[in-house]
C-alpha cells in the first residue's frame, strides 16, 4: 500500500478547544478512504487540514505534519494556492460560481495561466465527461451553472475541481444535500475516478463508506479509534467502540 499522505502525531486547536489529538494516519494513493464518525468528532476538521481550509479560521493551531508527497504541506515554503490546485475539495452543499457552465470549469485552468481557447475548450469537455455532466450540458454551456439541479450542480463542482490536474480530491459529506438519484450518481461517479484519483470522503452515511470506499477510518472525540480495510472495519471491527457505532448503539 503506498500512501501518498501521511500524518504524524497531528493536533489541531481552535483557541482553547483542541480538535484533534495526536493523529497519526497514512491514506493510500488511488483508493478512496472514507472518514465516519458521529457530528463534532473532528472527521471534517482534519479533511480541511489536508488543503489547509483551516487557515480560515482564525485562532487555529497545528502541531505535528501533514506530508503529501513527502512534503510537509504546512512548511513555510510551501504555496497553499499550489496546494489547492494538487488538492482539490467539493463541500456539502453544491456552490457552482454564479457564471456559466462554462466559465465554471475554465475558471481554475484560467486562474493557472491557461488561456487558449482550444484547450480550455478540451480541459472543460473532459473534465464534464470525467463528472458524467457533459451529455446531460454540453449544449449548453453558456447557461448559467444556478439553473443547474442540485446533483448537477455537485458534478459540477467536481468537475471544477478536476479541471485543475489534482492528486487527490477531498469531498466532505457531498451527497448529503442531495436526493437518492443524484447520491448514487455521485457515488458511481467516485467508483470511476478511484483508479485515476485519490479521494477522501467525509460521510455520516455508513451504507454509502461501505459502498464506495476501500478504506474507512472512524473517528471519536478527535481521536482515531480504528483504520482498516473498509470490509474488515465493519464485518470485524478491533475495537469496541467501533463495533457500537457501526451497529448504531450511539452516534
Amino acid at each position: 500500500m503506498k500512501s501518498i499522505i501521511d500524518i504524524e502525531k497531528l493536533d489541531l486547536y481552535y483557541e482553547s478547544f483542541h480538535a484533534l489529538k495526536n493523529v497519526d494516519l497514512q491514506v493510500p494513493e488511488k483508493q478512496v478512504t472514507a472518514f465516519i464518525g458521529p457530528s463534532g468528532c473532528g472527521k471534517s476538521t482534519l479533511l480541511r487540514t489536508l488543503n489547509r481550509m483551516n487557515d480560515m479560521i482564525p485562532g487555529t493551531r497545528i502541531e505535528g505534519k501533514v506530508n503529501i508527497g513527502g512534503k510537509n504541506i504546512y512548511g513555510d515554503e510551501v504555496e497553499v494556492e499550489s496546494l489547492r490546485k494538487q488538492v482539490g475539495m467539493v463541500f456539502q452543499q453544491p456552490n457552482p460560481f454564479p457564471k456559466s457552465i462554462y466559465d465554471n470549469v475554465a475558471y481554475g485552468p484560467r486562474l493557472h495561466g491557461v488561456r487558449s481557447k482550444s484547450e480550455l475548450d478540451e480541459l472543460v469537455e473532459q473534465s464534464l465527461r470525467q463528472s458524467a455532466l457533459w451529455d446531460e450540458v454540453k449544449d449548453f454551456l453558456k447557461k448559467s451553472a444556478l439553473s443547474l439541479s442540485g446533483g448537477q450542480q455537485q458534478r459540477l463542482c467536481i468537475a471544477r475541481a478536476l479541471a485543475v490536474h489534482p492528486d487527490i480530491l477531498l469531498m466532505d459529506e457531498a451527497t448529503s444535500a442531495l436526493d437518492p438519484v443524484s447520491t448514487l450518481k455521485i457515488e458511481e461517479l467516485v467508483q470511476e475516478l478511484r483508479s485515476k484519483y485519490t479521494i477522501v470522503m467525509v460521510t455520516h452515511n455508513m451504507h454509502q463508506a461501505a459502498r464506495v470506499s476501500g478504506r474507512t477510518v472512524f473517528f471519536l472525540n478527535g481521536v482515531i479509534v480504528e483504520a482498516a480495510d473498509t470490509e474488515q472495519l465493519f464485518s470485524t471491527p478491533k475495537d469496541s467502540r467501533t463495533e457500537d457505532y457501526i451497529s448504531g448503539r450511539f452516534g
